[in-house]
Parts: C-alpha cells; sequence; structure tokens
C-alpha cells in the first residue's frame, strides 16, 4: 500500500507538472517525463491491494485511465497529432484528480469529514510536491542538452516548487493540529503520545527529511537559479528530490500506522 500511494503519487505529480512547462523545453524532454510518469504509474498499478472499498476501486481505475492517457501522450509527442496533445494531457490530469481524491478518501473511509478533508489535501500536496521536485531536478539537468535554454523556465519551476512546498508545510501542520485537538479518552493512543514516544522517531525523520530539509534545500535552489548557475541548482535539486522522496514515504507509512496525514 506504501508504494502503491507513492508510486502513484510521484507518477500523477509528474503528469501535472508538464502543463506548467514551456514548450522551448523540447520534444524529448516531454517525451521523457511521460515515459517515467507512465512507469511509475505502471508500477504503482502493480502493487495495488486487491482487498479495497468502493473509493479505492474507483480510484484504481481513474488510475488506470490517467495511465492510458499518458501512454497515448507518450506515443504521441513529436509525432504528429499535435492538436491533441493538450487534451491528452488534461485527461491525464483529470483522471490523477480524480484517482487522488479516491484514494485519500478509501484511506480515510469511516472516519470524520474534516479527517478526511485533510486526507485529499495530504495526497494532493504530496503529489504535487514530489512532481515539482522530480520535473524541476530533470528540467535544471536538461541545460546539458539545450545549453541556450532560457534559465526562467527553470526559475519559474523552482517557483511552483517552492510554493507546493508551503502548502504541504501547511497540510501537515493542520493535520497534526487537528489530530492532537480532537483525541480523546477511549479513542485510543494519542498522537501526541505518539509522536514523544521511541515510536515517533519515524515522525521526527519524515519532519527532518520531508519538511525542513526541503525547504532550506529549494531555497538553495532558487538563489543559484536566480544568478543562473544552472549545474548548482541542479545538484542542490537532487538532493532535494531524495530528501523529499524520503520524506513521503515516512508519510505514507504513518498514515497507515496512525491514520493521521502528515
Amino acid at each position: 500500500m506504501i508504494l502503491y500511494l507513492f508510486l502513484s503519487h510521484l507518477g500523477l505529480g509528474i503528469v501535472f507538472t508538464l502543463v506548467c512547462v514551456s514548450r522551448e523545453a523540447g520534444v524529448k524532454f516531454f517525451r521523457f517525463n511521460a515515459g517515467l510518469a507512465a512507469i511509475l504509474l505502471a508500477a504503482a498499478c502493480a502493487f495495488r491491494s486487491a482487498d479495497e472499498g468502493t473509493a479505492a476501486r474507483l480510484g484504481f481505475q481513474a488510475l488506470v485511465l490517467a495511465e492510458a492517457a499518458v501512454v497515448l501522450y507518450w506515443l504521441t509527442v513529436g509525432r504528429g497529432l499535435a492538436r491533441m496533445r493538450p487534451a491528452i494531457l488534461g485527461t491525464a490530469c483529470i483522471g490523477g484528480i480524480v484517482a487522488i481524491v479516491a484514494q485519500a478518501v478509501g484511506a480515510a473511509s469511516g472516519r470524520a469529514v474534516t479527517t478526511q478533508g485533510l486526507t485529499v489535501a495530504s495526497f494532493l500536496s504530496s503529489s504535487a510536491l514530489l512532481g515539482g521536485a522530480c520535473t524541476a531536478m530533470i528540467l535544471g539537468h536538461w541545460y546539458l542538452v539545450i545549453p541556450s535554454l532560457d534559465v526562467t523556465h527553470l526559475q519559474t519551476m523552482v517557483k511552483l516548487h517552492m510554493a507546493s512546498m508551503v502548502v504541504r508545510i501547511a497540510v501537515v501542520t493542520a493535520a497534526v493540529i487537528f489530530a492532537i485537538a480532537t483525541w480523546q479518552p477511549g479513542m485510543g493512543p494519542s498522537f501526541h503520545h505518539y509522536i514523544l514516544s521511541v515510536s515517533g522517531v519515524f515522525f521526527w525523520q519524515r519532519v527532518l527529511f520531508g519538511l525542513a530539509g526541503p525547504s532550506l534545500l529549494s531555497y538553495l535552489t532558487w538563489e543559484t537559479a536566480k544568478i543562473r548557475s544552472t549545474q548548482s541548482a541542479t545538484g542542490i535539486l537532487y538532493v532535494d528530490f531524495f530528501t523529499i522522496v524520503v520524506g513521503e514515504v515516512l508519510a505514507k507509512y504513518l498514515l497507515l500506522a496512525t491514520s493521521v496525514p502528515v
């Protein structure tokens, strides 16, 4: 389940960010990212659990639709049907959003409406953060492929990545506050007790690697992108993406272990 959620959120996040990248990045950039997203979504489907509720099944069906649209997009990039590609990519994005929302509703099934809403926000912000970091990293590397590419494209992606970082931190903070504030005796161990126990080391690793570290690294990336040092920015983005991957995998584990969408 952890790999299913992580791989699908990463793959769909890449699909979402393709809408924000200029065509000047070139056909090969879009083909590479579409192919990567298709592979990640296919791998996610392989880890899908058969024991699921209605919402989770709907999420899987929407994920399959998004996968089919991404594969079709990959097949048509640079090979004609230029007018159809925006519609194909739009279909993939819509299918992806439906899949993520349905996954969240299924994961928070039977819980309060506020918890379900926070889980939806958590999953969407996780996908945006993962996709933004990955696409920004690949775009930074693409300046070795197309040295004449305008640095403003990387700066734009870094801005979007920083914005998704802010949203992710806000959602996690809200989820933690809500979990602590709404706990009542008889509801099992409190989340406050969990994060202060030995098991809470996973939560603090999630905060360190998934939120604090990437926040600093994304700022450093922005500063290097401003001075047009694309190679330095790309190097920082590699580390940034790795820390985000660690943090988001831990977030999926914590959701399943504590039911708190951090």
